[in-house]
């Protein structure tokens, strides 16, 4: 089991990492919109790639 000062520590780690995560993407955000348009396509078939395989083991087993 974890001692308090573990879950405080957990805790305003966690806090800590979302508020610079927010920062930096904030800080890019011109740069995103230029260089990565359109990869949203690329998720798309990622996670219907994924979604087939686990289609294709469901009908084979």
């Amino acid at each position: 089991m974890f001692t308090k000062g573990q879950w405080l520590f957990g805790i305003l780690f966690f806090l800590a990492f979302v508020l610079v995560m927010v920062y930096a993407y904030r800080k890019d955000l011109r740069l995103h919109r230029r260089y990565y348009t359109g990869t949203i396509w690329i998720l798309l078939a990622f996670i219907s790639f994924i979604l087939m395989i686990v289609a294709v083991k469901f009908l084979f087993t």
